[in-house]
């Protein structure tokens, strides 16, 4: 299945996990991508898959801080320049800090939200004019189950994955006649750059029975960055046409 023949995307948070594995899967079906993240060595370690793949000739890198307005604006332009058009921006760039809320920092709080909801933001902003010209034109943000179920000590990170759901309904709605999608991932319970190892700043004291859901009903734990690539393909391309301005939970019915 080539379902990306002749499409072009612009993927952020591409050094590592989810969006690193949406690189490969975008690429696989044929697309062309820029992969985007601040951390160079893990954008070597995406060309590299690529190049054993056979997929690198359709494959772009850029160091990129989606936290940085005047990098956001060149990197994209750079990127549309590339691809020759953009019909496809996945933001997958984003970070998972933790801690108790009477203890967190306005720099952390702060930090979180530049980076995950500001990022987002400042990603779709500059990328819209190209957008607009593409072909079939989507945008696929990524919230988080934080978004709508109770995780403690993870207020900053649940404002801004709200913040993202809510952006995204607003942004479908703006640009719906323009043909332009905007859809939402949710994941939880995935195993990915992010959640690999202890959630960095969880309170040595954290009472763990707060965390009534953790584990998927359905797998054999959690599942493999992969699983959310698969999703985001679908929605990014023909299949997913009929779906805008709303989010797809993919967390094995943790929350259900």
């Amino acid at each position: 299945m080539q379902r990306f023949d002749g499409r072009r995307a612009l993927i952020t948070g591409a050094g590592s996990g989810i969006g690193q594995a949406t690189v490969h899967w975008i690429l696989a079906e044929g697309g062309r991508v820029v992969a985007a993240d601040i951390d160079a060595a893990g954008l070597r370690i995406t060309a590299d898959r690529a190049a054993a793949e056979g997929t690198d000739d359709r494959l772009e890198t850029v160091v990129l801080d989606v936290a940085d307005e005047a990098a956001v604006r060149t990197g994209v332009a750079a990127a549309v320049a590339s691809l020759g058009g953009l019909d496809v921006l996945v933001n997958a760039a984003g970070i998972l800090r933790a801690a108790h809320t009477h203890e967190t920092g306005l720099d952390l709080f702060n930090q979180v939200l530049t980076i995950n909801l500001t990022g987002t933001f400042l990603m779709i902003r500059e990328s819209l004019p190209a957008l607009l010209e593409g072909e079939a034109p989507v945008v696929v943000n990524f919230s988080s189950t934080s978004a709508s179920f109770a995780h403690p000590y993870m207020s900053a990170y649940a404002a801004s994955k709200g913040g993202i759901q809510s952006m995204t309904h607003a942004i479908a709605s703006e640009y719906s006649k323009q043909g332009l999608r905007a859809v939402c991932v949710a994941p939880g319970s995935i195993a990915s750059g992010m959640t690999s190892g202890p959630v960095p700043g969880l309170p040595e004291d954290a009472d763990m029975t707060l965390f009534t859901k953790l584990f998927p009903a359905i797998g054999e734990g959690f599942a493999g960055p992969e699983t959310v690539a698969g999703v985001i393909a679908m929605l990014a391309s023909r299949d997913g046409a009929f779906i805008t301005g709303t989010e797809i939970r993919i967390d094995g019915g943790t929350h259900m």
